[in-house]
């Protein structure tokens, strides 16, 4: 349930509903349910902010959309406002890990003493509204949502508008409570295990060939698939390598520490994809942080080990979270960047670590999840696009390693 008190309405969803209206009452709910149900706008919930509404959607152009029905008598209040509000929105543009958050503030009762000379300040768009029909004398209002003005005026009125109104909110909401159920709820991570058992099973296998766990000797790491410039550059049949070397470990700490970090973040990247395109982002990260590997690997260096996949899982939470940055935006600022610089700086401080694999698995994951998208938030255009993304990315370090 989320309440919004106005100083001419009062609008509980999911409870008892108090209603009283007057002139602007109408607009008022006739723009929360457009921004609501036809532009999938959320409610923002703000201590203290009264006698407006808050609405967010960080995939329109206007992430926030303010409704205020407050009395603003002259020029001062309507500055002390703007200050206000550029306050907030700096809160959820921090909160939000947004680098830029444009709002479109709506006013509904503004004094004959506001002079509104100018209808955009810093990333802020004013709009001065009486009636329905003033949305048309702003044109930026026209371009970012051109079905505004189409929208029927409600054959209902009063009680009855309102509850009509009110039922296609709740019936909105309930779809979007669905979707994030579906996303965020916990799923048995069957491909993660998997991964797990096979990383294992080879490891011992060489382990077994070799008769020394703690290190690996580069014969036996060659002939279960490590990746070599030689081999993999001079034959298409050697082409396997490139995924091969992503299931094989130097040494018990080296497949200790890749597959806790695997044990970590698996669960969670399957959870939010699903195991098809979990499947996908491990081993298409695995692959392109492999190639950007060969870019600078000797002929004579043996790279093996998952480290590479694995970034690639940090680059689809980074996607991820930023799609989802209402709800994950701290977790990825506090949690998620610090996890990535920390893990990169100890990469090039410490010797015998592939680190160009690991930059290239960031890279790789961050496009392969852009290609396979996420679910409810990426369309097909914006698969589309992905897909071409990464196939150019593909050609480039296969042009560029062939020709070094």
């Amino acid at each position: 349930m989320f309440t919004i008190q106005l100083k001419y309405i009062k609008i509980k969803i999911g409870d008892t509903v108090n209603i009283t209206l007057n002139k602007n009452d109408e607009v008022v709910m006739r723009l929360v349910h457009y921004f609501i149900t036809k532009k999938g706008y959320n409610p923002i919930i703000l201590h203290g902010a009264k006698d407006e509404i808050w609405l967010e959607n960080s995939e329109n152009d206007y992430e926030i959309v303010r409704i205020v029905t407050n009395y603003i008598h002259n020029d001062e209040q309507l500055n002390i406002d703007l200050f206000r509000t550029k306050q907030i929105v700096k809160k959820i543009k921090n909160k939000t890990f947004s680098f830029r958050i444009n709002t479109l503030s709506i006013f509904l009762n503004l004094g004959n003493n506001v002079h509104l000379k100018d209808t955009r300040v810093k990333n802020i768009d004013l709009v001065k509204l009486n009636s329905w029909g003033d949305l048309g004398h702003y044109n930026f209002i026209i371009d970012t949502f051109p079905d505004i003005l189409e929208v029927e005026h409600p054959e209902e009125e009063g009680l009855a508008l309102f509850m009509k109104l009110t039922d296609d909110i709740n019936d909105r909401n309930k779809e979007e409570a669905i979707k994030a159920e579906d996303i965020f709820s916990r799923k048995r991570p069957i491909v993660t295990y998997a991964l797990l058992i096979s990383n294992l099973i080879l490891f011992i296998a060489m382990a077994l060939s070799s008769k020394n766990m703690a290190n690996l000797d580069a014969i036996t790491l060659y002939h279960f698939g490590g990746l070599t410039n030689y081999h993999t550059m001079g034959s298409i049949t050697e082409m396997y390598r490139l995924v091969t070397s992503i299931f094989l470990h130097a040494g018990l700490i080296h497949l200790l520490c890749n597959m806790y970090s695997l044990y970590v973040l698996g669960p969670q990247v399957e959870n939010f994809f699903g195991k098809k395109k979990f499947l996908l982002i491990y081993l298409g990260s695995g692959i392109i942080g492999n190639l950007f590997s060969m870019l600078y690997q000797a002929d004579n260096i043996i790279s093996v080990g998952a480290s590479g996949a694995i970034f690639g899982l940090l680059g689809a939470l980074v996607y991820f979270g930023y799609h989802y940055r209402v709800y994950l935006g701290q977790v990825l600022k506090a949690q998620i960047i610090p996890l990535i610089i920390l893990n990169l700086f100890i990469g090039f401080a410490v010797s015998g670590i592939n680190n160009i694999a690991h930059v290239g698995g960031l890279i790789g994951g961050y496009m392969v999840t852009k290609a396979v998208g996420i679910k409810y938030k990426t369309s097909i255009f914006d698969n589309i696009n992905g897909i071409i993304v990464l196939v150019i990315l593909v050609s480039f370090l296969s042009f560029m390693i062939l020709h070094n």
